[in-house]
């Protein structure tokens, strides 16, 4: 009893070590190497880990096969993980770059998306003449009454129909969003069934190359020009709002106004000009919050899914870094044994063979890191938006997403290594002596 009671502390003990190892931050962890490579410089018990370190990892090309296993299975974990996070990464990017501070949405209250806000003409009157707009040369307010529908496109390489997002912009919208480039053709001509579609859409969907006609419900639109945002607008197709109306048949409603605040310091007072006008129910915020907003769902449940098949696989390398460890320390029991008849203790064993687990682990993460980072940064990809059509983003292989698949290496590498190296360090110095 009393033994099972010592090896359950032992196991509460790594749990709660390797938790540590995963929560910590890199600079702990950097402080951590660098006071063990004291240790192991100027420590007796540490120059004596060191040499048993030093026999380990000598005799690792001996057990490439074996070792190759720890290596190439958390590879394996990390390079799927990064590559989940890289998505999700990728497209909160994507739409948190889409908005800004001093430019903001106006919908009906209550509408968590373009696409379910109805606004009517009346309202973006009442809206153009509220305080806080910035005014171009000409004096005019800088708002673009805008209208987003969803078509069914049939997409690049699958043939599939797919939606795309038809933003139909008032005159005002190049005012509104500089960073909008025309990259070929020319803008849509007010009034004329012609569209300009996103470098994003013209990748993803097919019929979508300049001169190109489309037929968006029953009338064929020209496809005029293209452009390049840098950002969610990339993924959609821009025509005029007043000619998306009338084919969709929406009469003078749009779905929202976007609006050219004077400053960051101007929407406090603009908000609660709206709030207290009795014509207007609307709701409105910043664009950077709006697109914010729009990613935190799918980021989130992408981190949900990359935690749990991140798990899953790492259990399975643990039972992989074990039996290869197992294997070692049985391989090197009388070596090991010997060590310690002339005088290591437990404890050097103990670290020399986490190191070794370590380091192949850590191998196995750089390579895994490494071949999500060659596939993966800047793939492009899309997927439904809250709006229902797609968003065209790219994986994005941040650096800080190759320090997270780094730290679970190590920690998959402390849990296999722990347990071999307490059952060398344990192990009786002359039952080892007889295991081989």
């Amino acid at each position: 009893m009393r033994k099972f009671f010592a090896n359950l502390g032992i196991g509460i003990l790594l749990v709660a070590v390797a938790v540590l190892l995963a929560m910590a931050p890199w600079v702990a962890l950097v402080a951590i190497a660098v006071l063990l490579a004291l240790w192991m410089a100027f420590g007796r018990r540490g120059r004596q880990a060191w040499s048993v370190t030093r026999v380990g990892i000598a005799t690792i090309p001996q057990r490439l096969g074996s070792s190759s296993v720890v290596i190439i299975g958390i590879a394996g974990v990390v390079g799927v993980l990064v590559a989940l996070l890289a998505m999700g990464e990728g497209f909160q990017a994507t739409l948190k770059q889409t908005g800004s501070d001093d430019t903001v949405l106006v919908m009906r209250a209550g509408a968590n998306a373009e696409l379910n806000s109805v606004l009517m003409h009346d309202a973006v009157v009442q809206i153009e003449q509220t305080p806080g707009i910035l005014k171009d040369s000409t004096g005019q307010p800088i708002v673009s009454p805008e209208l987003v529908v969803v078509a069914s496109l049939p997409r690049k390489g699958s043939g599939l129909d797919a939606n795309v997002e038809i933003r139909g912009v008032g005159p005002q919208v190049w005012n509104l969003r500089p960073q909008v480039k025309i990259t070929s053709g020319r803008k849509f001509t007010p009034g004329l069934r012609e569209l300009i579609a996103g470098k994003g859409a013209q990748a993803q969907f097919q019929g979508l190359g300049l001169g190109s006609t489309i037929k968006l419900n029953n009338q064929v639109w020209t496809i005029v020009g293209t452009f390049d945002s840098g950002d969610a607008y990339d993924s959609d197709l821009w025509g005029d709002a007043d000619i998306v109306a009338s084919t969709y048949r929406r009469g003078d409603s749009v779905t929202d106004a976007a609006v050219k605040l004077t400053g960051p310091g101007a929407f406090d007072a603009f908000k609660a000009a709206l709030a207290a006008n009795p014509q207007l129910t609307v709701d409105v915020q910043t664009t950077r919050d709006y697109f914010s907003k729009q990613s935190e769902g799918l980021a989130k449940l992408i981190r949900i899914i990359g935690g749990v098949v991140g798990t899953i696989m790492a259990i399975g390398a643990v039972f992989g870094a074990l039996n290869t460890m197992y294997a070692a320390v049985a391989t090197r029991a009388r070596e090991i044994a010997t060590l310690r008849a002339i005088g290591f203790r437990g404890l050097p064993v103990v670290v020399s063979v986490l190191l070794e687990t370590m380091l192949l682990a850590l191998l196995g993460g750089v390579l895994g890191a490494a071949i999500a980072w060659l596939i993966f940064d800047n793939y492009t990809v899309s997927t439904l938006s809250q709006n229902f059509s797609q968003v065209v983003f790219n994986f994005k292989v941040s650096p800080a997403l190759v320090l997270t698949g780094l730290k679970w290496a190590l920690v998959i590498g402390f849990v296999g290594g722990a347990f071999p190296a307490l059952r060398a360090a344990r192990l009786p110095v002359t039952v080892a002596l007889r295991e081989q």
